[in-house]
């Protein structure tokens, strides 16, 4: 796909992943699957410490360098970093992450948008095309890789390819899901630049789409006896790195499976205990959008915790 002409930005490469990334922020950040040492719901309520960002990512260096055979803190650094902006860390972070563990699609998806956002010049680098193929060799259904792959179809001039495999994607998606807008607004402005009409098949799309499942019973449970350990047993200003990588892990988790209210309950209040109150308003929106039918409750229990 061509670079905007009014783009200004003297870098084609970091211009066009720019569009891109504009286009699907929702699906780009929200790391939609979580490694299987996450699945078990395993999430903190943090407590109230300050500590500046720079000393959570140290602590989160010294916690991934500890860890040789432990991918989950290398994954850690690596969507730290990327939030930060630090895309050539968070690739080397997420590198040592595949090494570590070369099984997990999530892991590769990372890593290859990581790239993506790295080059400077290259919208697409092989390298990075490359650890999409890997993930979704792995997961053929990884929504990442997915929507990545098709952005190389896009690239390649195949826009109808492209526009078709993100409508797939889409229909896929459940009812809800976080990604949901920025993904329909990716088509739409990709069918405009290409003169491919899309409005028809976005609604079939959404009329496909599997319905947000029942909410499970309380799967979301606090801080486990080692996590209160390890909380008080470190200095004050990297329990709030700990804190703030607890809360990730729990975003995450909800990212992927957003049919949790209890869940997105705890992240709400976290982020207003972190002092994140424009983080914890945007997680009460996601909760409601994937969980209608609890909107009262939410809005209730959110207002209670001071979110208003």
């Amino acid at each position: 796909m061509e670079t905007r002409a009014d783009s200004g930005d003297s870098k084609p490469g970091r211009s066009v992943a720019g569009f891109y990334a504009l286009g699907a922020a929702g699906l780009l950040l929200a790391a939609v699957v979580v490694s299987n040492a996450l699945s078990d719901g395993d999430s903190a309520e943090p407590q109230a410490t300050i500590g500046p960002m720079a000393n959570g990512i140290e602590a989160l260096r010294r916690a991934a360098e500890a860890s040789a055979d432990d991918a989950r803190p290398w994954q850690e650094l690596g969507f730290a970093y990327f939030e930060r902006g630090e895309y050539a860390e968070a690739v080397r972070a997420y590198e040592r992450a595949v090494t570590i563990d070369g099984g997990e699609a999530v892991l590769w998806s990372a890593l290859g948008e990581a790239r993506v956002m790295a080059s400077a010049r290259d919208p697409m680098p092989p390298a990075a095309l490359d650890a999409f193929n890997r993930a979704s060799q792995i997961d053929p259904k990884d929504p990442r890789a997915r929507y990545f792959l098709n952005v190389q179809k896009d690239l390649s001039g195949d826009h109808a390819g492209a526009i078709s495999g993100w409508l797939a994607l889409l229909a896929d998606s459940p009812e809800g899901a976080p990604w949901e807008s920025d993904l329909i607004r990716t088509i739409e402005q990709v069918g405009k630049l290409k003169g491919i009409e899309v409005q028809p098949r976005i609604a079939q799309a959404l009329a496909a789409r599997p319905k947000a499942a029942p909410p499970a019973p309380a799967p979301t449970r606090g801080p486990s006896a080692q996590d209160i350990a390890a909380a008080g047993s470190i200095p004050p200003s990297e329990q709030r790195a700990m804190a703030e990588s607890m809360v990730a892990r729990l975003e995450e988790r909800l990212r992927a499976d957003p049919s949790d209210p209890a869940g997105w309950l705890m992240l709400i209040r976290s982020r207003m205990t972190l002092g994140e109150p424009d983080r914890a308003r945007a997680a009460l929106e996601q909760a409601v959008r994937a969980n209608p039918a609890d909107a009262a409750r939410l809005r209730q229990e959110a207002a209670a915790m001071g979110l208003r």
